[in-house]
Order: structure tokens, then C-alpha cells, then sequence
């Protein structure tokens, strides 16, 4: 049990920003094994964004309070989802080879491909988590309760396609200094497992409450089946910026699919 809470915490220290115990550090064994706790990582940042969202939306009001909450997202996480997506854009934007497109997003600066995609998908994760408040009416607590469970399950089922990455590919960086390559390195059942436990039970108790929901894993299965292919295709597998870009798109694509299911189905 103990060595459990130390592979959880130990996934803590490193999707987040939150204290941890002082005896964790970046065990890379614990931080191979941590894969199995990431969606449940994703629990934790939905359940703070939700909370930052009723605070300033009881303060303030909803539009506002979603940016907050996006913003209390980023400061939990440290950006570092939004980091990989913007190193994404840029290599893949700028580079044409393997060993460019590497060497570009490993590179600390950010470019052009990457400032604007990192605006373009902050605004449009805006723009959708507040059309999504508008079309499902005026909040009462049975509504209260489906928010936080779409804000638990954006972020859960977002961390579970880009660890399933993980289980289907390989890293594609030959050298060992990227800090994310021991999450790369062996990976048994209880990390499929694990993942898929935490990534799914959001959305299976959302959909008790609204349950055509449970068809947002048809897009968000098609768009990480092509992100994959895509960087196979360019790369010859994944890096841990990959990851955090799949993450990002994919919590984009949950939104905007609840949006068209709760509007149309």
C-alpha cells in the first residue's frame, strides 16, 4: 500500500504542481509505473478547475469564471500539457525530418506555430466549456453535479489517450535526457489497467446523468488514433510533448463533442 501511495504521489510531483510528501522524488521505476495513476492526476485538475469555476461564477459570473478556472488549471499543472502542445506545433510546423522536428521542440523557446496554436486552443477550450454552460440551462445541483463530472472526465479521458499512447508505440528519441523517457520504458498490466480504470469511471457515472455522453469516446478514439499515425509517420513514434499535446487537443475534442451530442442526440 505504501508503495502504491509513493507511485501516486511520485505521478503527482510529476503532472503537477501540488506539494508532495518530501520523501518523493523522480524514482524512475515509480515514474515508469506512474502511467497507471495519470488519468487519476486528470481527477485531481478537473476537481480544482470545477472548484475555481463555482467560486468565480458565484463572484463574478460563468464566462469570466471559466477562464479562471483555465487559468487555475495552468497553474496546477504548471502548463505542462500546454508546453508540449506548443513544442508540437512549432517542430511539426518547422520541421520537415525526423531529426529536425526533434531538435526544434526540444528546443526551450517557442515559436511562431507554437504561440499561435497555444492561443487558438486556449480560446477555443473557452469558447466550447462556455457554449457547453449555455445549451444545458439554468444550473441546479443534479446540474451542478453533471459540471463537475464533464470537468472530471475532460480531464481524465484527455490523460488516458495520451497514456495509451504510451502502451502502442515507441518513444522515439535514441539519447536518455528527456525527463519523460522513463514513463517510455516498460509498462505491465497493472498499468493498462490502472489507466483505463481512472481514464473511464468519470465518464460511465456522467452518462448515468446524461447518457448519450458516453458516444464522445468515438471521436475522441478517431482523433487519437490519428494523432498516433501522425507521429509514427513523421517521428517514428511519440515523445512526452506528443503526449501533452494529445492531451490537449483530446480535452478540447470531448468538449466540442458534448456540445454537438447535447445539442443534436
Amino acid at each position: 500500500m505504501k508503495k502504491e501511495l509513493d507511485i501516486f504521489f511520485t505521478a503527482l510531483m510529476f503532472y503537477t504542481r501540488i506539494p508532495c510528501p518530501k520523501n518523493i522524488d523522480h524514482n524512475p521505476d515509480y515514474l515508469n509505473k506512474a502511467s497507471r495513476y495519470f488519468p487519476l492526476v486528470g481527477w485531481i485538475v478537473g476537481s480544482v478547475t470545477f472548484g475555481a469555476f463555482c467560486l468565480f461564477n458565484y463572484l463574478i459570473g460563468p464566462e469570466i469564471a471559466v477562464l479562471l478556472s483555465m487559468i487555475a488549471s495552468i497553474l496546477v499543472t504548471g502548463a505542462f500539457h500546454e508546453d508540449g502542445f506548443a513544442d508540437v506545433c512549432d517542430g511539426f510546423g518547422g520541421g520537415w525530418t525526423k531529426e529536425k522536428i526533434l531538435l526544434i521542440m526540444k528546443d526551450s523557446a517557442i515559436g511562431a506555430y507554437g504561440a499561435i496554436g497555444v492561443v487558438l486552443l486556449l480560446l477555443l477550450k473557452l469558447m466550447s466549456v462556455n457554449m457547453l454552460l449555455k445549451i444545458t440551462g439554468i444550473p441546479t445541483l443534479n446540474l451542478y453535479i453533471t459540471y463537475l463530472l464533464v470537468f472530471v472526465t475532460g480531464h481524465s479521458l484527455s490523460r488516458l489517450a495520451a497514456v495509451s499512447i504510451v502502451f502502442t508505440h515507441e518513444y522515439s528519441r535514441d539519447d536518455a535526457t528527456s525527463k519523460s523517457k522513463p514513463i517510455a520504458q516498460n509498462y505491465t498490466w497493472r498499468e493498462v489497467v490502472g489507466a483505463f480504470f481512472f481514464g473511464l469511471l468519470p465518464l460511465f457515472i456522467l452518462s448515468y446523468f446524461q447518457w448519450q455522453l458516453i458516444l464522445v469516446l468515438v471521436p475522441l478514439f478517431l482523433m487519437r488514433i490519428y494523432l498516433a499515425r501522425y507521429f509514427q509517420k513523421w517521428i517514428d513514434g511519440y515523445t512526452g510533448d506528443c503526449l501533452g499535446a494529445t492531451q490537449q487537443v483530446c480535452e478540447v475534442v470531448f468538449y466540442l463533442s458534448a456540445i454537438a451530442i447535447w445539442k443534436f442526440i
